[in-house]
């Protein structure tokens, strides 16, 4: 941040630089998958506490988001995940039911955020200044801790789902679109939990969008 030359009152310029506080970074999981709810989280890491090895969650292996998943949790000053479900989904549509998510996260917050950065182009409703990050799950490390929280409980989710509805695999494909998913779709119809806006799930049942 460039700070504006004051030869007069030098101490109002560190208030300024000041007030930004604390740096939320925000990402979600599950916007792309037929099933379950989308995710999201928010984290305002410790200075004091550095995290090595904080990645976009989708170039680390299971295993390392597993270990990453808990020293977040640890080491964060605080940190939220949230949902929007699936009948949310479906009413509000993918993205709205996304911004939803991401907006709780925030607002589940222990401490409030002076900013917040969010990776992608879009921002959700906020009651604090935002900023969307075009890939910051890569280049910011809260936003990337954020990705590895959303990442890490979606997939637990998913196994959960899998134990409740055994015939789609969830705890294989996590609700993605893939042939074995489509097909159980085809002989076993949707599960409460499948998103039924979805064109993949309404073409693997034959209808057609209302």
């Amino acid at each position: 941040m460039r700070l504006r030359k004051s030869s007069s009152k030098p101490e109002q310029i560190a208030l300024v630089f000041e007030a930004a506080g604390l740096i939320a970074g925000v990402d979600e999981a599950g916007r792309g998958p037929l099933a379950g709810p989308v995710v999201a989280a928010a984290v305002i890491l410790d200075e004091l506490k550095p995290i090595k090895g904080l990645k976009d969650s989708k170039v680390l292996t299971q295993k390392r988001r597993e270990v990453l998943f808990d020293e977040i949790r640890a080491k964060a000053l605080c940190c939220s995940i949230a949902e929007a479900s699936v009948e949310e989904i479906d009413q509000l549509n993918i993205l709205h039911a996304t911004m939803l998510a991401m907006r709780r996260a925030v607002e589940n917050l222990r401490l409030t955020p002076g900013k917040v950065l969010v990776d992608g182009n879009r921002l959700p409703v906020l009651r604090v200044p935002a900023e969307a990050v075009v890939g910051g799950d890569a280049t910011v490390q809260s936003i990337s801790a954020a990705s590895i929280l959303a990442k890490v409980h979606r997939d637990r989710l998913c196994v959960s789902l899998d134990a409740e509805h055994p015939k789609y695999g969830f705890a294989a494909h996590k609700g993605y679109s893939t042939p074995e998913h489509l097909q159980a779709l085809r002989e076993h119809g949707a599960s409460p939990v499948h998103r039924r806006s979805f064109a993949p799930v309404r073409e693997a049942l034959g209808q057609e969008a209302s």
